[in-house]
């Protein structure tokens, strides 16, 4: 995620680190689920209510990724002397640490597994002791007394979200999970206060204080989910909100993506219906693992594999496009190659390109980004409670993942390939879909008058 920043000065706290005993991870991919003790037949079993009756009200099936990883497979790898990380069903895969490199020899000749692949060491300062700082508040923000979205109004109306809202669609019944870094002071922030936040979850170190991390996720939340009239309010001021944290910051490693692939798994599980994540990756700490070109085709990064299947469990995912557009690299970031998904670029707010700003296409021809929001000069929250301006694909992601999660609940029948299919549809490019732009600035309000009309 070192192509993510933002434009005001933020005091990042000090991260504190969990003693890692292991020094190394490793990605099982695995054969099948040959031995599992679970039934398509009786999905109650190993799916939450929720998850099955949003895939029954889109006429999804219940398939072999949704079946969890097989028990016997992870009692073996265990037995090899592994430490269980986590698990991943739809791509089928164990997370394992150790700090034996010879045992990964030993798992690859195991015949239910189908590769193993390194994707931790552990960084210089993994041991270093820092203690977590939370940033100082001030919670004196500006009060705007003529609008009830402070100066974030054109970043919504934008894309006629305003007229959403007028409607009464301002993301009631609605559940987005932000999959980020951190979200620090969120809990502390006096205008964050009406935010509806059903839990959180850290995927990186389990049990942690999210709260107390780093500052992107907070950042990235408060464009969706303000709702402080006349400070500021954000594009899905009344959904309900999951904080999920899968970036780790201390360094840029491939089980990043280990992490994100089970955090949407968890949103799957918790009923979510929109998921934001204003991450992406291309280079790593570890040069030779870099993404070249040719591998943005949707498939050959995990994190692109597990995005695809988003749509097919009936939730949508809208991402940011990355910010390489300056760099040599250019191109949009995994997983915003993936297929079915809503891949964001920014725009200031007379619509204009953002420089930095990511380029598609996909290697297989797909337009890239998909739509652009307002990503430069967008309106955010700072750690310090107080209203400030940031750059980046980050935060178009998410003001247009609020208006998405408003424009279905207007058109709640829809599926979710039909919702991404149709917000494409109503860009003011849509007749000539660009690598630049894409489909370039939606007009959601015309969707919904569209639907409604039917």
């Amino acid at each position: 995620m070192k192509n993510l920043w933002l434009a005001f000065a933020l005091l990042l706290p000090g991260l504190g680190l969990q003693a890692q005993s292991d020094t190394l991870k490793y990605r099982v991919g695995l054969r099948d689920k040959a031995v599992t003790e679970y039934s398509l037949d009786r999905p109650e079993e190993f799916l939450s209510r929720k998850a099955i009756e949003r895939r029954a009200r889109q006429h999804l099936s219940i398939d072999s990724t949704d079946l969890p990883v097989c028990k016997q497979y992870v009692d073996e790898l265990r037995r090899q002397g592994v430490r269980i990380v986590l698990t991943g069903k739809w791509e089928n895969f164990v997370t394992v640490s150790c700090n034996d490199t010879a045992v990964a020899a030993r798992i690859a000749a195991l015949p239910f597994v189908r590769s193993v692949e390194p994707v931790w060491k552990a960084p210089k300062n993994a041991l270093r002791d820092t203690t977590e700082r939370r940033d100082s508040l001030v919670n004196r923000p500006a009060i705007h007394p003529d609008s009830i979205y402070g100066t974030a109004f054109a970043q919504l109306a934008m894309s006629r979200g305003d007229k959403l809202h007028e409607a009464g669609f301002r993301g009631q019944g609605m559940t987005i999970a932000v999959i980020d870094a951190g979200y620090h002071n969120v809990d502390s922030i006096a205008a964050m206060r009406n935010i509806r936040i059903l839990g959180t979850r850290d995927f990186v170190e389990p049990g942690s204080d999210i709260y107390s991390k780093g500052s992107h996720g907070m950042a990235v939340l408060s464009c969706m989910a303000m709702n402080a009239p006349e400070v500021m309010t954000g594009t899905a001021p009344e959904a309900s909100y999951w904080l999920l944290r899968s970036e780790d910051e201390r360094s840029e490693q491939p089980v990043e993506q280990d992490y994100w692939a089970v955090a949407v798994e968890f949103a799957d599980s918790v009923g979510v219906d929109v998921l934001n994540t204003s991450l992406g990756y291309y280079v790593y700490d570890d040069a030779s693992l870099n993404l070249r070109l040719r591998d943005l085709d949707g498939r050959h990064e995990l994190m692109s594999r597990q995005a695809s299947h988003i749509a097919d469990k009936g939730m949508v995912l809208v991402c940011s496009a990355g910010n390489a557009g300056m760099e040599p690299w250019k191109k949009i970031t995994t997983p915003g190659d993936a297929e079915n998904v809503l891949t964001v670029g920014a725009i200031d707010k007379r619509g204009v390109l953002a420089p930095f700003s990511s380029i598609g296409n996909t290697q297989d021809g797909r337009v890239k980004p998909d739509v652009v929001a307002v990503g430069l000069g967008a309106d955010v929250m700072r750690t310090d409670g107080n209203q400030g301006h940031a750059n980046g694909t980050s935060f178009a992601s998410p003001i247009m993942c609020g208006m998405v999660a408003c424009l279905w609940q207007a058109c709640p029948d829809l599926t979710a390939k039909e919702l991404i299919e149709l917000v494409r549809s109503v860009g003011d490019r849509a007749s000539w879909p660009d690598n630049i732009y894409g489909y370039g600035v939606p007009d959601l309000w015309k969707v919904y008058e569209f639907h409604s009309a039917r």
